[in-house]
């Protein structure tokens, strides 16, 4: 019996082999590949799931050695480049994205920490996600951007070169960096104004108006929030421990409006009252919270950046130092009570 190494399947994005037919068994039987996997060999029409080929339920027998080169895998439809990534670090993480030639990727000026040679830098209008609709639509997308207080530039990193490039961007103070595939979310994501770190070339970044006037009047760092459109990848920095929360309908969460990180449209947004004076004066937490109701995901965030700030600023010697009232109307009159 000829048991050749002709066979391929395919774990997720990634193609194995190739592989004899016993060594194909064998990752059925350990679970690294089920009925509805996708396998190939020479001789097909192209990638068939393991249960509709008869040859996988028989002995293979005779054949001969040489083995055709898989085909290649369908064209993605995605619009968007699609990169590789490593988030690398603990609490000072950065993310390095390897580009193929001709992928790009965007971000925030400053956020980029180092570039392989190969990459080449140009400073954009907008997004890029509306570099081929005109001068018009590339002004309208960099207003959006500079209404959730943003520049009307950012910076492009393109791969020019012959092989694999390397382009990282570093978080700007101490947190976690969030991957979130907008392909498996629908193709939107709603996020803190101040989440974004960098994306995938081909996703649009914009304003994200809440409708209700609760949040547009009270709604401090929840309000103007940036949505995240398209099939690609984008990367969000959060402040501290993350947290990914999953709403079931009707599942109510009652949040600081610093903390929210990101949240799925499915997810009804709006602004309540803390409900007693005293607790707002005095408790120094403020007088509005964020009401998350489900379905869907919200990511949570323990130290939003304003709080840090908050705190370096009542900590610094010319404030007079030891300010604790972070969030109340009265914090000075707050912190004789909590002393």
């Amino acid at each position: 019996m000829n048991d050749a190494k002709e066979w391929y399947a395919a774990r997720g994005s990634e193609r194995v082999g190739p592989m004899t037919r016993s060594e194909l068994a064998s990752g059925f039987q350990s679970g690294a590949y089920g009925p509805e996997s996708l396998v190939f060999k020479q001789g097909m029409s192209g990638w068939t799931a393991a249960s509709q080929v008869a040859e996988l339920r028989v002995v293979l027998s005779g054949g001969g050695t040489s083995v055709a080169p898989p085909p290649p895998p369908p064209p993605s439809d995605r619009r968007a480049h699609e990169v590789d990534y490593n988030i690398v670090g603990a609490e000072m993480q950065f993310v390095e994205i390897e580009l193929d030639p001709g992928e790009g990727a965007v971000a925030e000026a400053g956020a980029m920490m180092y570039m392989t040679s190969g990459i080449e830098m140009t400073t954009i209008f907008g997004d890029g996600s509306e570099q081929g609709g005109g001068f018009m639509n590339k002004l309208l997308g960099a207003g959006k951007r500079v209404l959730t207080g943003e520049s009307l530039f950012m910076t492009e990193f393109v791969n020019q070169g012959s092989g694999k490039q390397q382009v990282a961007f570093a978080s700007p103070y101490p947190g976690k960096i969030m991957a979130a595939d907008l392909a498996e979310m629908g193709g939107k994501l709603i996020a803190q104004k101040d989440a974004f770190l960098c994306a995938a070339k081909g996703v649009a970044i914009s304003i994200a108006f809440q409708k209700k006037i609760g949040v547009a009047l009270f709604g401090g760092e929840g309000f103007i929030m940036q949505s995240l459109e398209g099939d690609g990848l984008a990367f969000l920095h959060a402040g501290g421990t993350t947290i990914e929360r999953r709403l079931d309908a009707g599942e109510n969460l009652r949040v600081d409006t610093g903390c929210i990180v990101a949240l799925e449209p499915s997810v009804t947004y709006d602004i309540q009252f803390v409900g007693g004076i005293k607790s707002a004066i005095f408790g120094g937490e403020g007088f509005f919270f964020a009401s998350l109701t489900g379905p869907g995901k919200v990511w949570l965030q323990s130290l939003p950046f304003s709080r840090l700030a908050g705190r370096i600023w009542e900590a610094a010697p010319q404030t007079g130092g030891g300010g604790k009232g972070e969030g109340s109307v009265l914090g000075g009159i707050g912190s004789m009570f909590q002393k």
